[in-house]
């Protein structure tokens, strides 16, 4: 909000605050460019999306966005419900989490590349060896973020499902996970986060098609432009992404605590 000439307070939404945000950028990203008057360092947004439109109308761009979307979509679904059981079995056994807490703190700081080149060098440069480096790397991350949510549960909940014998399904359906839910959506938002910039490198590695191939392909080219092309293009889907499904998602899953 804001006074314009002692007027009224002038009142923007949030959409017209991204709006804002994506427009300096651009002003910002051309006045960069021309200061630096070499396309071959940094190309002007126009030129950028130059690029992007001709992968666009050759049919490369969607192809190869399509591919890398597809390689997260399943990383990330694996690395979430193998990483959710692991953290909910942590949290909720003391002597578990005692024997296990150092292969997840191993688990945690052991380097994305390591596990890549491991993969790569044991199954080979195949689809499951780049799906399986990555969900390894994503899985002690939301471990460690659902284990800590774990631990926060009501207790007392718990001894009134013990006292009628509620079984453990339901337990889980109807205790657990709506507990987990601030947990859980943390941990997809920081997964999906990390998932998609691993996914790059393993293609960038191994991988014959995706937008890390892609980046590789133009580097060797030097074409910046569209190298930023194919960039934009992913950002701009992982934030449809969370704007679209992980953000109603949140507000669904948070309307028990605001009821």
């Amino acid at each position: 909000m804001s006074r314009v000439a002692g007027a009224l307070p002038i009142r923007w939404s949030a959409g017209w605050n991204r709006l804002l945000s994506a427009v300096a950028l651009l002003a910002l990203w051309q006045a960069v460019a021309l200061a630096l008057d070499d396309p071959a360092l940094l190309p002007s947004p126009l030129a950028t999306f130059q690029a992007g439109y001709a992968e666009l109308m050759r049919g490369e761009l969607l192809f190869h966005v399509a591919v890398t979307l597809a390689r997260v979509a399943v990383a990330f679904a694996l690395a979430m419900l193998i990483g959710s059981a692991i953290g909910i079995l942590l949290g909720r056994s003391q002597p578990l989490d005692q024997i296990f807490n150092g292969w997840l703190v191993i688990g945690l700081n052991l380097p994305a590349l390591v596990t890549m080149v491991l993969c790569y060098m044991w199954f080979g440069l195949t689809e499951v060896a780049a799906i399986l480096a990555v969900t390894i790397n994503k899985v002690p991350t939301v471990a460690a973020i659902v284990r800590e949510g774990t631990k926060a549960l009501d207790r007392s909940l718990f001894e009134m499902t013990q006292v009628f014998d509620v079984k453990p399904g339901r337990v889980l359906a109807q205790v657990i996970l709506p507990q987990l839910a601030p947990s859980l959506m943390a941990a997809a938002r920081a997964g999906l986060a990390l998932t998609w910039k691993i996914v790059l490198v393993v293609e960038l590695l191994g991988r014959p098609n995706g937008v890390g191939f892609q980046i590789r392909t133009f580097f060797n080219f030097f074409d910046i432009a569209s190298i930023l092309a194919y960039s934009l293009a992913f950002i701009a889907a992982v934030i449809a992404i969370e704007t679209f499904l992980l953000q109603p998602i949140d507000r669904r899953l948070g309307r028990w605590r605001r009821a």
